[in-house]
């Protein structure tokens, strides 16, 4: 009952209002779902889904100023994304945001309740010892919707940081063993930059490990101007890790595409970039993108391994009318080397948009995004999320933030 039912808590464009926890769930569900997240590349995951939720959710509850807020969320990105980054990757899996993500939460929670360092220290450590352990992640060929149990652990986070108020107490001592995390990757030089500021944001709906073939496919065609139907065949070379995705031409469902490199790259081929804004459901049975994605071979490339996981690059060579040309992208769009400007971050929330919120609405949120800082009062974004839905849809509005 502490954690779960009716509460403060605002479950964003519905008239829902829940206990902490559960709202933050909800909406961290919804920031996930469409593989639109932001990630970072040390950490090999996605904080933001699971952060910015939790941060949004405290802040209004406690009346926090924007720069308290904006300064939880740093905060909790730092938090988390060094302990992801310290991790020995052939001990702890890290590609799993859910087992990380949690610290990062009770940060930003702890920093926005002002509780005390040990309070803080306790949930922590609660919610790193309990976080989920992804037992499916790495065999399983189904797509799904937990999307590594970033809402699980966010709502495990925010209980946990109840449980360290009520006395209960976890494992301090969780990240002091050095054969699994790098004590000085942990602490160093802390306050000289922050992690927030080498995140990468996502231009399409799908795995990131898909977005160098991407890029790649559309560069080669817009240099040859080639129609989707004259592509003999495309060749793509990758990392391992890659080649462990599903990886299906022709896939049941949108969470399985968003795991599928030949399909998102035949996608982008045969309708435009913007159709992986988000996927849906009515290119799954497209013939011209699945006979295209058929045509698209993964290959390994044993040079590419060392990259991973601070790179995800790729090498596209595509056939078409008896000719070949081959490009290799060592950073997709939107990383910090390849970053997206403010103008195409704007055309990305706009277009998500379209269809999905009234125009009015979506421009109210944009704005009070854009608006944030010291003097203006959360109250503007709070009440801009608060706006419902022009329409029903598949694809939740909720990851728009």
């Amino acid at each position: 009952t502490v954690s779960w039912g009716e509460g403060p808590g605002r479950v964003w464009f519905s008239d829902a209002r829940l206990r902490p926890a559960a709202a933050a769930f909800v909406n961290s569900a919804y920031a996930s779902m469409l593989d639109l997240d932001d990630g970072h590349r040390a950490a090999a995951g996605h904080p933001g889904a699971a952060i910015v939720p939790a941060a949004l959710t405290i802040a209004e509850i406690e009346g926090a100023t924007p720069d308290r807020m904006l300064a939880a969320i740093a905060l909790g990105y730092e938090v988390a994304l060094r302990i992801s980054a310290a991790r020995d990757i052939n001990s702890i899996r890290t590609t799993d945001t859910g087992r990380w993500c949690g610290y990062g939460v009770v940060a930003a929670a702890g920093w926005l309740k002002r509780l005390p360092a040990k309070i803080i220290a306790e949930a922590m450590a609660i919610a790193g010892h309990t976080a989920s352990s992804q037992s499916a992640t790495g065999w399983t060929k189904l797509g799904h919707a937990v999307k590594e149990g970033i809402a699980f652990a966010t709502a495990n986070a925010l209980m946990a940081v109840d449980l360290a108020l009520a006395g209960y107490t976890g494992p301090l001592d969780l990240l002091d063993d050095p054969e699994r995390y790098d004590q000085n990757r942990l602490v160093a030089n802390l306050g000289c930059g922050w992690e927030i500021e080498k995140g990468y944001f996502k231009i399409y709906s799908a795995c990131r490990w898909a977005h160098a073939p991407i890029d790649g496919a559309l560069a080669l065609q817009a240099k040859h101007a080639i129609k989707p139907e004259e592509i003999e065949e495309i060749e793509i070379g990758l990392f391992a890790r890659a080649l462990t995705l599903l990886n299906k031409s022709e896939p049941e469902s949108i969470e399985v595409a968003q795991y599928s490199i030949p399909f998102s790259v035949a996608l982008a081929l045969v309708h435009g970039s913007n159709a992986l804004l988000p996927v849906t459901a009515e290119f799954l049975k497209d013939t011209r993108v699945t006979s295209l994605a058929r045509r698209v071979k993964l290959v390994h490339r044993r040079d590419l391994d060392p990259s991973f996981p601070a790179m995800t690059p790729a090498t596209v060579r595509m056939g078409f009318a008896g000719r070949y040309d081959q490009l290799d992208i060592s950073a997709p769009k939107g990383e910090p080397t390849n970053a997206l400007s403010d103008q195409e971050l704007h055309n990305k929330f706009t277009w998500i948009a379209r269809g999905r919120m009234a125009a009015s609405g979506a421009e109210r949120l944009k704005a009070a995004i854009w608006a944030i800082d010291g003097e203006i009062k959360t109250d503007h974004l709070f009440q801009a999320i608060e706006t419902r839905v022009e329409q029903d849809t598949d694809a939740p509005i909720a990851a728009l933030a």
